[in-house]
C-alpha cells in the first residue's frame, strides 16, 4: 500500500517538475522571439525610408485558389507607395488613393491605423509590436542566409487571422517573407526580393496630384 502511494507520489513530482520546465522552456522562448522582434523594429525604424521589392501569393486548396504575382512598396514613416497587381495605392499620412489604370477610376478614403486586423504596408514591418503573442519557430536555410521563424498569435479571438509565421534573417536582422494564416483557410505569404534603404526620394512621392487623372473617375468614399 506504502509502495503504491510512493509510485503515485513519484508520479504527480514528475508531472509538476515537466509542467515547471515546459513553462520555463515557454517563457524562454517568448523572451527570445521578444529580444529579436525588438531588433528588427529598432533597425526598421533606424532608416529614413525603405524600398522593398517582393513576390506576394495567396492559396487556399478548399476554395481552389492559388495565384502569384510581384509589387513593390516604398516606405516612409507611416506613408507607403505600393504597387500590386496592376495598382497603385498611395497612403499620405491622412487619406489613401487606390489608383486603377486599366478602370481609369480612383477611389479615396480614410484608413483606419489602429485596426489591428489589417496589416498595412506601413505596418508590415512593425505590426507584431501590439495585438500579439508570439515565440520562437523553425530555422530555415535559405541560399545560405539563416531565417529563424517566429509565431505570432492575435490576442483578439475574433481576428480574421489565425497565425502569422514572421521569417528574420538572423545576420540583417531584416523581414525576409511573412505568412498569414487565416481562418478561412487561405494562405498569403510576402517574401521579399530587394531590400533598399535611405533611398533618395521625390518631395511628392506621396502627394496626390489630381490634375494628372482628368479622364478618371474618382470616388470619395468619405
Amino acid at each position: 500500500m506504502i509502495h503504491t502511494k510512493t509510485k503515485k507520489l513519484n508520479r504527480m513530482i514528475k508531472k509538476v517538475v515537466f509542467a515547471v520546465l515546459f513553462m520555463g522552456a515557454a517563457a524562454m522562448q517568448a523572451q527570445d522571439a521578444k529580444g529579436l522582434l525588438d531588433e528588427v523594429s529598432q533597425k526598421v525604424k533606424s532608416y529614413s525610408n525603405i524600398v522593398i521589392g517582393f513576390k506576394y501569393a495567396i492559396n487556399n486548396p478548399a476554395e481552389n485558389v492559388s495565384q502569384e504575382t510581384r509589387g513593390d512598396v516604398t516606405l516612409k514613416g507611416n506613408k507607403y507607395l505600393l504597387n500590386l497587381m496592376g495598382t497603385e495605392q498611395m497612403y499620405d499620412g491622412k487619406k489613401l488613393y487606390v489608383i486603377v489604370p486599366e478602370d481609369e477610376e480612383i477611389n479615396i478614403s480614410s484608413q483606419d491605423e489602429d485596426d489591428d486586423n489589417s496589416i498595412t504596408p506601413s505596418k508590415m514591418l512593425t505590426f507584431y509590436e501590439e495585438g500579439y503573442t508570439y515565440k520562437m519557430d523553425i530555422v530555415q536555410n535559405v541560399q545560405g542566409r539563416k531565417i529563424q521563424f517566429v509565431k505570432l498569435i492575435p490576442i483578439d479571438s475574433r481576428s480574421d487571422l489565425k497565425e502569422v509565421l514572421l521569417g528574420i534573417d538572423k545576420q540583417t536582422k531584416h523581414i525576409y517573407k511573412m505568412i498569414q494564416k487565416q481562418n478561412n483557410g487561405s494562405n498569403v505569404t510576402f517574401t521579399v526580393t530587394s531590400f533598399k534603404t535611405n533611398q533618395p526620394l521625390s518631395e511628392t512621392l506621396f502627394i496626390f496630384d489630381e490634375s494628372k487623372y482628368d479622364s478618371y473617375y474618382i470616388n470619395r468614399l468619405d
